[in-house]
């Protein structure tokens, strides 16, 4: 028992499931629109048992592919997975069972959402690959966490709705944006291993830009978002706060790179929440 216990404390380190914080908020928010109110207890509890399977799948699929460049790096060679703590065979039967239950939920979901099940483990797979020959792979991640709006609509709806596509592009271009100055971390060792990060192709200044360019973008397509859903002054007020912690963010990182946890955690993680605080204020009050 002691030692089953041992290798969940470890996959746990090594999916790090408090990150969910940033898909979870995005979730209910669609829900939340697309009931227009509460979704009830049912799709409440399919809806984190979904979304916490679908993270487990990319988070620990993303570690088995990485092993031989995370045995590399100085910051990830301390790895459950690279430094044995978590055995191959376990790391595989977790990625598989955790396939396997995200397919049965989105089953017990509706038709639609079990019919996007695998494509959407694909999308989540196919990431671990991107940063080996393309850019994308920045993109490619904001891609995985921006398709939770577009499921949380296809719980409650069964249709895929304009708005939340919207909500999904915005979602996209805020990993992407946050995900380069997290990938400034592993600048130089990127380089020397020929991986295809924006921050090794085109330095840090460029990167910055970028990031900068990405998060006016997702500013601009959750803006789209409120407008076509028919949102109230509550969210237009979760967009102005979300703007301004953005931009706290990146003056974080430019004053002290050494600050990127605390940007790409601490902050990211309270915008998600404020977001989602606001969108059940705004349906409360309609």
């Amino acid at each position: 028992m002691n030692k089953f216990l041992k290798i969940l404390k470890d996959i746990n380190e090594l999916i790090m499931f408090k990150h969910s914080i940033f898909a979870l908020p995005f979730i209910f928010i669609s829900m939340i629109v697309a009931a227009k109110g509460w979704f009830g207890v049912r799709l409440l509890f399919l809806g984190v048992a979904a979304a916490v399977t679908a993270r487990n799948f990319a988070m620990a699929f993303n570690r088995y592919a990485d092993r031989d460049i995370d045995i590399k790096n100085e910051r990830t060679k301390n790895r459950p997975s690279v430094d044995g703590r978590v055995k191959e065979k376990h790391l595989i039967y977790f990625i598989v069972i955790n396939a396997v239950l995200f397919v049965w939920v989105a089953y017990l979901i509706n038709d639609l959402a079990f019919y996007l099940s695998v494509p959407i483990l694909i999308v989540l797979a196919a990431y671990s690959y991107f940063k080996r020959f393309s850019e994308t792979a920045h993109l490619v991640l904001g891609l995985s966490l921006g398709l939770a709006p577009i499921a949380g609509v296809v719980a409650v709806r069964e249709e895929i709705t304009l708005w939340s596509v919207f909500l999904s592009i915005g979602v996209m271009f805020w990993v992407a944006g946050f995900d380069l100055l997290y990938s400034l971390q592993d600048m130089e060792f990127d380089k020397k291993e020929g991986l295809y990060s924006i921050p090794a192709i085109y330095g840090a200044k460029c990167t910055l830009f970028i990031s900068k360019i990405f998060h006016a973008l997702t500013i601009l397509f959750w803006f789209f978002f409120i407008y076509l859903s028919g949102g109230g002054t509550f969210l237009y007020i979760a967009l102005l706060i979300s703007a301004i912690i953005l931009y706290k963010e990146h003056k974080i990182v430019e004053k002290d790179f050494r600050q990127i946890d605390r940007a790409f955690f601490t902050l990211n993680g309270y915008l998600g929440i404020m977001f989602l605080f606001f969108t059940i204020l705004d349906v409360a009050v309609r």
